[in-house]
Order: C-alpha cells, then structure tokens, then sequence
C-alpha cells in the first residue's frame, strides 16, 4: 500500500513522532494509522514524542578514536540533566554514535543543515537524467521524490541506517534511547577527522628518494 504525506501528517499529529519513524511505522502497519500508533507505543517512539518540547543543554561533548589511530570523532550529544549524561546507556550510545560516524561517514545531522544549491544540484543532475531516459514529466517529480530520500539517507546522520544494526535508523535508536532513558536525546553537531586527509602526499619513488640523500 502507498503511504502518503497526509497519512504521515496524521500520524505525526497524533503522536508527535519524527516523519521518517511515522512513515516507517505506516509501512509496517500497512497504512492503518491506528496500528501505526501501536507501533509507535511498542518501540517507545510515542512516549519519547511527549519529551519533544524539553530542552537538552546538558550531555557531553565525546571522542571517538578507531583502533588504527587513523580515524577520530567529536560529537556533542545532549540530555535533559547532567545526571543522564554519566548514566551507563547514555555512555554507551556516544560509544556506538562515534563508532558508526567514523565507520559510515555523514556529512550533516540532518537534512536541514544540507545546504540549498547541494540539493538544488542534486535534483538537477537527477532530473535530467530521468529526462534523458524519456521519463514522463508527471512521473519526474515522483521519481525524483525517492531519489532525494536515498540521497539524504546516504549523507544525513540520523537517516542513516544504524551500524549495528540496519533495520533502524539513528534517529529510530535516539528515539529508543530516549524512551528507555526517560530524557529527551539530542545529537547536535559532529566532526570527523582522517589522518592525513587534504594534505597532498609526496609521489617520489624509491630511486628519487636514494638520489636525494646521496646529493
């Protein structure tokens, strides 16, 4: 069954969950809003909704470091108290959020921060091609529509699917969190770090290398 933008809009009324966790859960309850609902309650995404209106200034600002030395993480992740943020699960989300930055690579938490002409670029390149391929103009913008979700969900954080465990979202496993921590969960900004990333590597070979030291 297809899942609208109106159905989204109702359910997310109803509960105040994100979109994407709306339309996921339509998709399970096969379009039925009020099984939708009961998806929600059970994965704890309609009890985290009613934290949506809390502010979170509190949480930590952690490192990530993978194994080799080669790959470093900073992210700022918020609570509602400072006490959450010593809390043990709490502890272990920065962990795995580090973990899944450094190995995936987002480049923006969401779709929001994606700046206007990298979208605008994005739509025009894929837009053509559908043209080029004779696709009718009435099914360009459909197409185009689930060309930009995967899109997003190739470059935004918390629509990328979670590392450890790929039939959630990161912002689904937030939503969890925040349900089993009872506090609203926010990650608001990242930085991620290669070695040697932009610096322009010496393409000298061996012999070069004898040359100069014997000169």
């Amino acid at each position: 069954m297809s899942i609208t933008a109106k159905d989204i809009a109702a359910l997310r009324e109803k509960t105040g969950a994100g979109m994407l966790i709306c339309k996921a859960a339509l998709e399970e309850a096969n379009g039925d809003i009020e099984k939708a609902v009961d998806v929600l309650r059970k994965k704890g995404a309609a009890k985290a909704a009613k934290r949506a209106g809390k502010i979170a200034a509190e949480g930590t600002v952690a490192s990530y470091i993978h194994g080799n030395g080669k790959i470093g993480v900073l992210l700022e992740l918020n609570s509602e108290t400072d006490f959450v943020a010593k809390n043990d699960i709490f502890q272990a989300l920065v962990s795995d959020l580090g973990m899944h930055i450094a190995a995936v690579a987002p480049q923006f938490v969401s779709r929001d921060e994606v700046p206007e002409e990298v979208v605008a670029r994005e739509k025009a390149v894929h837009a053509d091609q559908l043209k080029a391929e004779g696709k009718p103009e009435e099914m360009i913008e459909k197409i185009l529509e689930g060309k930009m979700n995967k899109f997003y969900a190739e470059i935004c954080l918390l629509e990328q699917k979670y590392i450890k465990d790929e039939d959630k979202t990161i912002e689904q496993l937030l939503v969890e969190k925040t349900a089993e921590i009872g506090e609203k969960l926010t990650l608001r900004r990242f930085a991620r770090f290669v070695l040697g990333e932009g610096i322009e590597k010496s393409t000298k070979n061996f012999a070069e290398e004898v040359e100069e030291q014997l000169a």
